[in-house]
């Protein structure tokens, strides 16, 4: 299992950014996958995950509104789509895929088994 993200960067306050995070070594359906992210000094927060399976998604309610996630099956690759950015959304972003529930994760997301190596969002007030 292997998950590859992209996307990040440095952005001003306001704008927007997309996330990517490319699956390899099973099939993203049959699993909750998604996106934690971790800020300096802060612990790590569930932003937004999504289980085509159980046809559940979760956001955080601090990115309630203005992100989106999405997956496209036919590339493996999950998408968070990022706007109205906010110096406070400020940190790595990881990539992570288990079987558990999306709630599950949304409180407990140091329980993922898999994760990517991350990417760090920067937004400029």
């Amino acid at each position: 299992v292997q998950l590859v993200e992209s996307g990040g960067g440095l952005v001003q306050a306001g704008g927007s950014l997309r996330l990517s995070c490319t699956a390899s070594g099973f099939t993203i359906d049959d699993y909750t996958i998604g996106w934690f992210r971790q800020a300096p000094g802060k612990e790590r927060e569930g932003i937004s995950y999504i289980n085509n399976h159980q046809g559940s998604t979760y956001y955080g309610d601090s990115v309630k509104g203005r992100f989106t996630i999405s997956s496209d099956n036919a590339k493996s690759t999950v998408y968070l789509q990022m706007n109205s950015l906010k110096p406070e959304d400020t940190a790595v972003y990881y990539c992570a895929a288990d079987f558990g529930s999306p709630w599950f994760y949304a409180e407990f997301p140091d329980e993922f088994d898999y994760r990517g190596q991350g990417t760090r969002v920067t937004v400029s007030s």
